[in-house]
Parts: C-alpha cells; sequence; structure tokens
C-alpha cells in the first residue's frame, strides 16, 4: 500500500535568527521566528510524512505550548516522528518539497538539504527533492516578511 500526505508551514523572518533550512544554516541577515529552530522546510516534511501515515500533526506530537521544544532542532523532530511512521508500519520512498521565498535562493542549498533530511530518514538524496520558487513580489513572501515549504511524501506499508 503507498500513502501520500501532504505538509505546509510557513514562519516570518525574525533578527537575531540564524536561518535553518532542511537542516542546514543558511547565511541570511535574519533567521525565522518559531518555537522551534522554525526550519520551514523540516516542519512541511514532518507533516507530510505524518499525513501519509495518518499519524496527526507536528503541533500535536510537539506541542509548541511545551518548554522541552523551545530552540528544538527540527530534523530531530523530523528523525523523532519518523519514528511514529515506522511504528505504525511505514517506511519512506520519496518527497518533493517547494520553499517559497523571494531570498535567500534556495537552488545553491538544495544539495544540501536533500542530503541532511536524508540522513534523518534512512533514504538517499535522489529520493528527496528540493527547490525553490518565488511569489513573484505577492503577499507577505513578496514583501520579504517570511517564507514558506510545500511538502509532499510518498510512504509505502512495510
Amino acid at each position: 500500500m503507498t500513502r501520500t500526505g501532504i505538509g505546509y508551514d510557513s514562519h516570518r523572518f525574525a533578527p537575531g535568527r540564524r536561518l535553518v533550512l532542511g537542516g542546514v544554516t543558511i547565511p541570511h541577515a535574519e533567521g525565522l521566528a518559531g518555537h522551534s529552530d522554525a526550519d520551514v522546510v523540516a516542519h512541511a516534511l514532518t507533516d507530510a510524512i505524518l499525513g501519509a501515515a495518518g499519524a496527526g500533526s507536528i503541533g500535536a506530537l510537539f506541542p509548541d505550548s511545551e518548554a522541552r521544544w523551545k530552540d528544538a532542532d527540527s530534523i530531530a523532530l523530523l528523525r523523532e516522528a519518523y519514528a511514529t511512521v515506522q511504528q505504525r508500519g511505514f517506511t519512506f520512498v520519496q518527497c518533493d518539497i517547494t520553499v517559497i521565498a523571494e531570498v535567500p535562493k534556495i537552488g545553491p542549498h538544495a544539495g544540501a538539504m536533500a542530503a541532511c533530511i536524508a540522513g534523518a530518514l534512512g533514504a538517499s538524496p535522489a529520493d528527496i527533492n528540493v527547490k525553490g520558487k518565488t511569489n513573484e513580489g505577492m503577499g507577505f513572501i513578496g514583501r520579504r516578511e517570511g517564507m514558506a515549504a510545500i511538502a509532499v511524501a510518498t510512504l509505502e506499508r512495510t
């Protein structure tokens, strides 16, 4: 049985924070605001794999009301969520992730993100597709107030 899930996340830019996307620190003037490290890529993918397994959401598994998740490494959260997915009898097959941001450019960092995500899921970087799109100057993303990510993940029942 093959199952597919979709995830979405967005965060506003915040001064004084590092920008982490797909587990990779990206040089940028601002990071993203959030309870954890605010990694929109890892958050969207976590929701996608949890959704495909029928295992809820990142917010239910790691609520921002709990102090222990403050400044958490989102790749570690992805790894923990994947353990939950595996306990439900599923394995990761592949994912496709789109980062929506005016800045910074995603392409130069996509390979490093794929490698980091693959390591967390015990997958090949070839099974992780990361790409960037702009919002053509529209909305909060277009005004460079923040960014978003959409992820689609495919799992198979083991």
